[in-house]
Order: C-alpha cells, then structure tokens, then sequence
C-alpha cells in the first residue's frame, strides 16, 4: 500500500495545468450500493480522512438530513491526487445520490464528466436506478467502469461456498450485459444509419475508401460491454476496504506460475482451469467438474482470509497470511477484539481499494482533451438543428473543444450545470485561520490580566466603587453581545456557488465574460459591433459580467482560486443573479448556450404552500425564488388563483425542499396542503359487461326500463357524432369523439418533444421561423409516422384505415399532446393544398406556394385552437384529455351576409361616397371572389344538397359582399370547443390515474403483510420471485401516485423491518377501469349493490377530491337535521 499523503490547494492548482494528467468521473449508483463509502475509500487515500473511518463517517454528505436518512441528497465535488509510474493525477470526482428523488443531480453531474463508475451490489443486482444511471451516461456519452461490490456479503450474509460466489456474480454480470445491449442497440443502429449515409456521400467524392466498420463494431463493443478481460470490471467491498481486477493476480501469478500476463488476462476469468500436474491452461472447467481459475487462485484467498479472521478467529494463521502477503500489523491488532479492525488493516496493505480504483479510471477513463465529436455537437446543438446550419462562428468553437486549450488566445467557455447553496463559513475566505505564536502570546497575556482582575476584590478603601466595575463589566458584555450576534448574522448567511467545467481557455478573477441564458441565439449578433452597441440592446438573454470568486471544491470546504484552465471542473461565485439553473459562460458572443439536461423524473408531486402569517407573504416569494435556483428539478409557480405551488420528484425530495425552504432560505413557518396528484381525463368504447362482469347485450331492455329517459338534445346526432353551428350561423361543424387505440396514445405522449419540432415547422401563426431540422431528428419523425401508421392499421376498427396517419390536423393540448384531431371533410380546401402535417415537416426545405389570399382567408388556425382549449380541460374535473381523438366530418362556412342583414346595413347609410369606399375597401376583383365563394363552401355532397332545399337560390349582388372573418373566427373557436366537449361528453368518461411502478424486497415471513399493504393501496402485483439461496422474495408491482403518500413507511412498520420499498421515479398514465358516475342499472347490480350503491367508487373519490381543491361544485349526499339513534332500553 503506498504511504498516505495529504496534498495542499498549491499542488493541485500546479496538477491542474497539464490537461492530459485530468480525469473529470462521477460515482453512479442504486441507493445503498455503497457509493458515498467508496469515496471515502478515495478520500482516505489521500489524507482527508482516516482509514479507520472511511465507511463511517461519510465526509461527502454534508447536509444534517443525508447524515440522519443515510443517503445522499446532492452532489459533491472533490479533487483528489493519485501517482502512479512517477505520474500526478488529478481526478476530479464527483459523488451523486442514488435516491430515485434526486436523479436530477445525476443528470447535472454527468455532463460534467468524461467517465462515470457504475456500482452494483452483488446481492441485490441490477435496480431500477442502476438502469436509470446507465442510461443517464449513455447519452452523455461517457466511459464506464463497473464495480462489483459488496462481495463480502456473499462470505458472511449469505455463506456462499467461492464456487457459487462465481457462478452467482457470472450472473449478475450477464445482466448487466443483456441489459446494456438491449438499451444500446438503439443508439448503435442510429450511428450506423449516419454512418452509411456519411459513407454514401464520401463514396461520390472518393472511391479509394477503406472499410472499417467491423473494426467500430469490435470498439464499441469493447467500449460498452463489460467484462474482466476488458480491464473495466472491479470486484470490491467499500466498507472492508478492498478491491481488485483480474489484472491485479495476472502480475502476482505470471512470476510464480510462468505464464505470459497476456494469457493470464483472458483465461483468469470464464470457463478456464490450470493444471498443476502439466501447468497449462485448459478449457471446459465446468463440463470436467474442475474449479474455474478464478475460483482457484482469486475467490479462494479471499474466503480463507475471512474464514481466518472473521469466523474462526485463528491468530496464529493470521500472522501466516501477514507474512506471505508482507503486510505489517502489531500485536496489538491482530488481538483486537473487533475482527474488522486487522481485517481492514491486511486488505489496506494487501488489496487497497483506492488504488485499485484509481488505476482503472487513469487507464481506461478519458482526459478532457479526448472529448467526443458527438458530445461536442449535441451540447451546442440541440435535435431541432442540424450543426452545419449553426453560423460560421459558431461552428469554429468546435474546434476549441477538441484543443481544449488554456492559452489566453483560446476562447473561454464553461458550462454551468446547476447552483447550490452553502454555507458562508465553508468558503476558505470566511475560515478561521490559524493562530500564530504571537497571536498565543497575546491571548496568554489577556487570560493572565483578567484572571487577576477577577481576584482583586473591588473595596471602596481603594476608590474602586463597585458600581463602576459593574457598569464596565456590563457595558464589555453589551459589546460582546453585540459582536457575537453581528458575526452570528453574518455567519448564518448562505450564499450560492455554480457547479461548472471550463471546457476551453482560462478562467480568470478579474475576466469579462458573457452570461448566455438558455434562449440566447448567436444569430443576432451577426454583423453587429459590441464596441459601438450593448448586449442588452441586442438580445435580453445575455449578460455581461466580472468574474470574482473561483474556489476549488473539497467535498465541505471550498478553496479560493486565482485561475482555472481548461478541463477542470469549478466552482464559481455571486452567479445566482444572473443564473436562474443553468448558463453557458464564454468570451465568445457566438457561442451557443448548451442544450438542456436530460431528467429521468419529472416534478410530478405538488403542493400549494402559504405562509403562517400572512405578513410574511415577500419572505416567502424570495424563498421560493432561492429554492427554485438551487434545485434542479424543483419547480416553484404561482397560479391564477394567488396558490404558491411547489412541484418535486417525490415524497423525500418534497420533504427537503420544505425543510430548505423553512430553514435556509424563507426562514419561516408555512403551511402545505395535501399533495395535488395530476389526473388525466378520457374516453372509452360503449362496455359490453356490467359491473358484474354479464353481458349487456341480454339486459339491454331491462337497462332502458330502470333507466330514467332523457330526450336527445338536438345538436346530438348519435353517441359521439354533435352538429352545432355558430352564433350567427354562418358556421356549421360536425364532431365525433372515439377513443384512440392504447398503442396510439403511448406514442404520443412518449413522443412529446418530437410533436412538438412537428408542429413548430406547420407555420399557422406570423410568429413562424424556418425550422431546420438535422437528419437525425427528421428520420425519427419518419419513424413515429410508420408506427403511428402501423398502429392505426393493427387496430382493426372500421374508424381507422391506412390513411388515417394522412388525416391529423393537430396534436393537443399544448399543440404536442397525447390528443388527436382529424380532418375528414369531404372536398375540403385544406385537402387541395396537396400536403399533411408529415409533409410539411419531412419537405421543409422544398415548401409549396400557395395563394396568399387562400392563406389569409382560412379558418385553420381558429379550428386548432378551438380543439387546444377543449383537450386542455375536461368536464369531469378540469384535467387534460388524453387518448381522444375529434373527427372533423363536416363544416359549412357562409360569408354572405343575409338579406335582412343587407336591407338594414344599406337602409341607414344613403350617402353614396361612403358606400363606394366600403365597397372598394372590402370588396376584391370578380374572378378573387368567384373562386374565394366556391373555396370557403366546405362541405359534402348531402349537406350541400339539404342546404339547398332549405335556402332557396338567390342573385348575389358582389359588390355588397361583407367578409365577417374576425368576429366570425372567434365564433368557430368557441363553437369547435364547446362542440368537442359535447362530443366528449356523449361517450363513457374515465379518468386517467399516474402510477409508480414498486419493487419491494421482502422477507418469507413478512409476506403476507406486504400484500396487504400494496391492496390497502389500491396495488397490483406485476411479479414475484426468490431470490435464490435466500429467503427473500422480489414483488414488482404498480401503485397509483395518488396513493404512494407514506407508502414507504407503511411498508416498513407493517413488516417491521423486514420490507425495503423502491418506487421508480419513472410514471406513466392507466386508466381507472370504474366510472366515476356509475349507478346500478341491471337487474343483477341492483340485487348486488342495492339502489343506493353507496360503496367506495375511487375513481369517484379522486374526482371529487380534484373538484373540491379546484373550487368546483362536488356532489355529495351531506346529513341534514341527524338525531342519535336511540334505543328502547333505558339505561338504570
């Protein structure tokens, strides 16, 4: 084990300057796979902390609830040293929460990094947040190690022999394996299709080119897939303090065992054996019931040293094993009475974890300068662009990522990921600093003095009254007060730090540099001088600004810095006036502002907060502005209402939130409401079976008997299918609502960001830009179209055909819901344009003119708009629609103005001057309006010819032609509206509930109480397995959102201990099979229910509840006038 040492700020700010001598990496992981006891294992090594206490003292979680919950809220940073061949590295580690509440810190971690270390706990295996982490540095297209940990649970928890030890972490291994190919294929087939798309291109210009693609296969497979003879698998146990590769035994057995180190690096791990009698290697070692040489030369050590120390306690082969290893323990801790103590010590010498660690990251973890094309394009450009269309200048600053430089010419550009908040006292400026020989002597000097004040007694012989002493005395202690309170304020203040990189050039205290928002467009600085203009004259989203304050992050301190170049990662002060969660900083106003992070939760918990006193309403609004800046996820909105809503990712995460908000940044009392759950509103087709599961279909009569009959209002043609017209008629619309195919909405609400680039390049409003997509983005658009398609045709329903996918007008709400709007008019105008939504967007570049006139003159817009504001809130309770769709089957629109209207406009006006210049002003030539006449008449063959039997034909005179189209297009809005609810309203109405997916482990004998719990909650079982050799069961189930409130603790305290919930961040939407408005109908249901039904409808209940909290009427049987219930016998 290499000797311990501590290194100052100087040193590493000395490291910081070779670039290639950097490794910026992270620690990812489940909760409770042990990486905080990890980077104490880091921290030891070098210095930080004792040895004796890494695993225990957990130096990274420094806030007070991480240390009582035991799990890590918020990322922390440290730089850390490690030497190796005459070598100083400088690794920049990062460790994050593995909490499903906090995966948003993960997502600001990793695009700080180049190379992440995934753990996995070898009893538990691959979790919910495993996967989520891996798909996290996935697409931050990082290097990853795996480290196995946890094995000693495999010796002292579960008693494995070495043997089934290996076959069990095989395991584990090829999951891990299946799983990231699974979730990696995607990305590799995407890479090839711009691989061979590129190929093409290059083949034109030149023909003399060599086919490597095999040799990428073979590298990406190396790259993504783990294995030991890879060197990027560590098998460890954090807490024992020891770990290994298989590179390790393959130096120690090359000398003893004469084999090359190569042919020891791919036979030490897999289905190899040595033979002592030939000293060779063969293979077969489980088909000849021989030991696997892992087993033989690796797993085995390992047990007998646990064996030895920990289970027999046998000191004299203690001291054996110290000798043959040439480690070094006294007497004294080989007698311990601990049995971890010399165990910690032997496996510091013999196997030290640090190392182990730090080897692998310098070997197989890239330094900055070895960043990624891809990384680098998809930070500066997001999926809606395609690079090549950035500006010249912006395109050049590529080249500054790859050089990564630190020369004064290279421009300066740095990421901000996310702020946090710390204390004053943790900046090195606010410290106490140390007290020098003179400062002791002064203070000896001032004890001495006013110790032999307090032993001369005042005496009035002496003209030392007491009242003066008392007064003085009083008077030094108002000061102290005075002083102690004054540096307890300043003290007390938090202030917050931008977590950072410098990607390129050198940040410097003193330096001018832009502060470029996320919605900053380079593009209007084209052309423009900054000597003459401002910024803030040019774009509002930029800032300028006067770098003051760079420190140095050492897990709970932080060390001022002079400068930073390029390739670390920093802290940087006084930012969170500028920075609101994540900025790009650079000395290059065309510098683009990086993309967005990529969240695996979203802030689906909500609560309405309000203050105690309602004269600290300010404190609370600049609370909840601090809270929003230093969560990442955390959202803070204020509704039309005046409600103060706070949207977290859990019930954990909410419950911090509340503990900063109260403690740290508003500092006073508040109230929080019940969690808001968010509901979804839906159709669903006409139900073949009652509540009992009988047919309808011979119980029909007996439905219309019981069923008191309403009269069909006449707007209502069938159940479905409405017919209104607007108020002055000149508007007539048929809609019918029909549920969508379940396939056809997750697409939709998976695909949400994608609609919403589709609808952005359709162009219906002025505020329209020329949309240019990358090729990427384009072939995922022509993807979700064939799905759509395939979808629409695996339905098989007479609503839906192959055209179908042709037919959408519009995604809502929002323009880029999970709801859909079809256009099925019969010779409609919008039709002979000769282009769909997909056309717009997949033809971009080649657009189709169109009469301008035409253009102006459509109603398209108003008929959008009218369905956004109907999908936007539903009439159960004011939630969003999802999974309908609204058919638009018929529209008439006249906009000729009725005789009667003609005789009283022309009655009143006889003055012949302004009639001819209304009529020049409206009127267009004969030919515009003949054709704009025919046009504007959208409707069928049958509705044509029943107007014409209505409304008897007419000489139009055209120059009293009026176009009503203003008042008229906010009279199709409001009627395509109310006519989509109606149609809404006609078909059966369910609500959509979120659901968490849960995995529970839990104990033989608890599992029982567990199911009670999950069916108390409205859970459904999805799976259950054992776990093998173990009595532990696995159940996954899925649980409403709405009832996952204390779920964990329930869980806990019925199966006293003996349960561990995990709920998935992840949520998705199920609909609530019961209708909230059902009452007994047949015959069979009123035998099973009674009349009055009045068992617990939970759809009902939810709709209620969301009613009541939205201030709308509930209806609800309330007891009026109740007497006790008396009895006739009198009590003596």
């Amino acid at each position: 084990m290499p000797p311990t040492i501590t290194y100052p700020s100087e040193v590493l700010s000395e490291l910081q300057e070779n670039t290639e001598l950097i490794r910026n990496i992270c620690i990812l992981a489940h909760v409770d796979h042990g990486k905080t006891t990890l980077a104490d294992d880091l921290l030891a090594s070098n210095g930080i902390i004792s040895t004796r206490l890494a695993g225990k003292l957990r130096l990274m979680d420094s806030l007070e609830a991480e240390q009582v919950r035991g799990i890590t809220m918020k990322s922390s940073a440290v730089s850390l040293v490690h030497e190796k061949e005459d070598k100083k590295y400088l690794i920049n580690l990062i460790d994050t929460p593995g909490h499903v509440d906090f995966s948003s810190e993960v997502s600001t971690a990793v695009r700080l990094c180049d190379g992440a270390i995934i753990l996995v706990d070898v009893v538990e295996g691959v979790c919910p947040q495993t996967l989520a982490a891996l798909r996290q540095a996935w697409l931050e297209h990082l290097r990853i190690i795996l480290v196995l940990n946890k094995i000693d649970r495999l010796i002292i928890g579960l008693k494995m022999t070495p043997l089934e030890a290996y076959l069990h972490i095989r395991g584990i291994l090829e999951n891990i394996n299946a799983v990231v190919a699974e979730q990696f294929t995607s990305l590799l087939l995407e890479k090839s299709v711009d691989q061979e798309a590129n190929e093409e291109i290059k083949k034109e210009t030149n023909n003399d080119i060599v086919d490597d693609g095999d040799d990428d296969w073979a590298r990406n497979e190396a790259q993504m897939c783990f294995s030991p003879h890879y060197n990027n698998v560590l098998f460890a146990s954090a807490l024992d303090g020891w770990g290994f590769g298989i590179h390790h035994f393959a130096d120690l057995y090359a000398k003893k065992l004469s084999i090359k180190r190569e042919v020891l690096m791919k036979t030490l791990w897999g289905d190899f054996y040595f033979d002592r009698k030939s000293k060779r290697v063969f293979k077969g070692a489980q088909s000849k019931g021989q030991k696997p040489m892992f087993v033989q030369f690796i797993l085995e050590n390992i047990w007998s040293v646990y064996e030895t120390i920990i289970t027999r306690r046998d000191n004299e082969k203690l001291e054996k094993i110290v000798a043959s290893i040439g480690a070094k323990l006294i007497p004294r801790d080989i007698g311990h009475s601990d049995p971890c103590v010399p165990l910690h010590l032997l496996f510091n010498q013999w196997l030290p974890v640090a190392s182990a660690v730090f080897d692998m990251v310098v070997t197989q973890l890239p330094n900055p300068k070895a960043l990624n094309t891809d990384k680098i394009e998809q930070l500066m450009c997001n999926k809606s662009r395609r690079f090549d269309t950035l500006l010249p200048e912006t395109q050049r600053l590529k080249q500054a990522f790859i050089d990564c430089s630190s020369d004064d010419q290279a421009p300066v550009i740095v990421c901000v990921s996310k702020l946090f908040s710390v204390h004053n006292s943790a900046l090195s400026q606010n410290r106490q600093k140390p007290l020098t020989a003179e400062d002791i002597a002064q203070r000896r000097e001032f004890l001495k003095q006013k110790q032999l004040n307090k032993t001369t007694t005042p005496n009035e012989e002496y003209g030392n009254p007491i009242g003066e002493t008392v007064q003085s005395t009083t008077e030094n202690s108002v000061e102290s007060a005075i002083a102690k309170t004054d540096s307890n304020e300043n003290t007390y203040e938090n202030v917050f730090l931008a977590f950072a990189r410098v990607f390129s050039g050198r940040l410097k205290r003193g330096q001018k540099i832009f502060v470029l928002s996320p919605r900053h467009d380079p593009s209007l600085f084209a052309g423009k001088d900054l000597n003459e203009l401002s910024v803030r004259s040019i774009s509002h989203h930029v800032h300028e600004f006067i770098v003051q304050d760079l420190y140095l992050m050492m897990g709970r301190e932080f060390t001022v810095l002079d400068q930073v170049p390029a390739g670390n990662i920093v802290a940087i002060g006084q930012l969170d006036s500028l920075v609101l969660k994540s900025a790009t900083l650079s000395t290059d106003i065309f510098c683009p502002s990086f993309t967005g992070l990529h969240f695996e939760v979203s802030p689906i918990v909500r609560v309405a907060i309000e203050t105690k006193n309602p004269s600290q309403m300010k404190q609370l609004r600049h609370g909840m502005k601090l809270l929003n800046q230093a969560d990442p996820l955390v959202e803070c909105t204020l509704k039309d209402t005046g409600e103060y809503i706070l949207s977290t990712a859990g019930e954990v995460h909410l419950q911090r939130c509340i503990d900063d908000l109260t403690k740290i940044y508003a500092r006073i009392e508040i109230n929080v409401s019940a969690p808001i759950i968010p509901f979804r509103e839906t159709i669903i087709p006409p139900p073949k079976v009652d509540f009992l599961n009988e047919s309808l279909a011979n119980q029909h009569q007996q439905m219309k008997s019981n069923k008191t009959t309403k009269e069909r209002p006449p707007w209502l043609l069938e159940d479905g299918l409405i017919e209104l017209s607007t108020q002055n008629q000149q508007c007539i619309v048929q809609i019918r609502a029909v549920p969508l195919p379940a396939g056809i909405t997750c697409l939709l609400d998976e695909n949400t960001s994608l609609l919403a680039v589709i609808e952005q390049a359709q162009g219906r409003d002025d505020r329209k830009t020329n949309v240019q997509l990358n090729d990427q983005t384009l072939n995922e658009i022509r993807q979700l179209r064939e799905r759509l398609n395939e979808e629409f045709i695996a339905a098989n329903d007479k609503m839906w055909n192959e055209n179908t996918v042709d037919e959408i007008w519009s995604f809502g709400p929002h323009k880029s819901g999970p709801n859909l709007l079809f256009n099925r008019i019969p010779n409609s105008i919008y039709r002979h344009r000769g282009s769909t939504i997909w056309a717009n967007v997949l033809n971009n570049e080649e657009k189709i003119t169109t009469n301008s006139s035409l253009m102006k003159d459509d109603y398209d817009l108003s008929i959008v708009n009218g369905f956004q504001l109907a999908t936007a809130k539903g009439s159960l309770c004011e939630e969003p629609l999802m999974g309908v769709g609204f058919i638009i089957e018929r529209l008439t629109i006249n906009t000729i103005v009725s005789n009667q209207e003609e005789s009283s406009e022309t009655v009143d006006t006889n003055d012949t001057d302004l009639s001819a210049t209304n009529t020049t002003a409206v009127t267009n030539p004969v030919d515009e309006i003949e054709s704009l006449i025919e046009t504007l008449s959208v409707t069928s063959d049958e509705s044509s010819t029943l107007q014409s039997q209505q409304k008897p034909r007419r000489v139009i005179d055209k120059s009293k032609i009026v176009f009503t189209q203003g008042p008229l297009s906010g009279q199709i809005v409001s009627t395509v509206r109310d006519g989509c609810r109606k149609a809404f309203d006609s078909q059966p109405r369910r609500l959509v509930a979120a659901m968490f997916k849960c995995e529970t482990m839990v104990n033989a004998e608890a599992l029982g109480r567990a199911y009670a719990v999950l069916n108390k909650r409205n859970g459904r079982v999805l799976n259950e397995d054992m776990k093998e050799g173990t009595s532990t069961f696995i159940i996954k189930a899925e649980l409403p959102v709405a009832e996952s409130f204390g779920f964990a603790e329930e869980m806990r305290k019925k199966a006293s201990g003996l349960a561990s919930p995990q709920i998935s961040g992840k949520t998705y939407w199920e609909i609530i099979e019961l209708d909230p408005f059902w009452e007994p109908q047949t015959e069979e249901e009123f035998l099973h229910f009674g009349e009055k039904a009045d068992f617990e409808n939970r759809a009902k209940k939810y709709m209620n509840d969301v009613r009541r909290r939205k201030g709308l009427r509930v209806e609800e049987k309330i007891v009026e006038h109740a007497e006790k219930q008396r009895t006739l016998k009198r009590n003596k």
